[in-house]
C-alpha cells in the first residue's frame, strides 16, 4: 500500500503543514524583553507554534542566553533598564559570527530619534511597533528565520 501524505495539523482554527511544523521545531528563538508578561506571552505564543523559545528580562541575559547557544533570531524589546535594546543589539553584532542573525526590535515608542532608527538599520534590525497581535507575532518570527534559514 503507497504511503498516504500527513493530514495537516490543525492549532488554533488554522491549518499548518507538517513539514512547516518541523521546521519550526528546529528554529530557536531568543525573546529579550523586561516585561514579564509580553515576554510569557510571546514565548508561549512561540512555543505553540513549534520554536525552540528561550526567554530573558534584561539585556544581560539575553546576551549570556545568545553566548551560550546562537539563537536563529531575536526578539528585543528597545525600552529596558541599564542597557536597552540599542544596547544589546550594539554588543551582539560586535562578533562576526553574530552579524548575520536576523534581529527585530520591538517597541511601544511610535516616534523613535532619527539616529536611533538609522543606527537599528545599519545593525540589520527589523522594527515593529507594540502591541502585536498573534498573527503579527507568527509572521514576524517566520519572515525573520527565513533570512536565516
Amino acid at each position: 500500500m503507497p504511503d498516504s501524505p500527513q493530514p495537516p495539523l490543525r492549532t488554533r482554527g488554522r491549518i499548518l503543514e507538517v513539514e512547516t511544523l518541523a521546521n519550526a521545531r528546529e528554529a530557536s528563538i531568543l525573546i529579550v524583553d523586561d516585561d514579564e508578561g509580553v515576554t510569557q506571552t510571546f514565548a508561549r505564543m512561540l512555543t505553540l507554534e513549534g520554536y525552540d523559545v528561550k526567554t530573558a528580562f534584561n539585556a544581560q541575559k539575553g546576551l549570556e542566553l545568545a553566548h551560550e547557544r546562537l539563537p536563529d533570531a531575536i526578539i528585543l524589546d528597545l525600552r529596558m533598564p541599564l542597557v536597552d535594546g540599542l544596547g544589546f543589539l550594539r554588543q551582539f553584532r560586535a562578533i562576526d559570527a553574530r552579524r548575520t542573525t536576523s534581529v527585530a526590535i520591538v517597541t511601544g515608542d511610535y516616534f523613535l530619534d532619527d539616529a536611533v532608527a538609522r543606527e537599528l538599520r545599519e545593525l540589520g534590525a527589523e522594527l515593529r511597533f507594540k502591541p502585536l497581535w498573534l498573527e503579527d507575532l507568527v509572521r514576524l518570527a517566520r519572515n525573520l528565520l527565513k533570512v536565516t534559514h
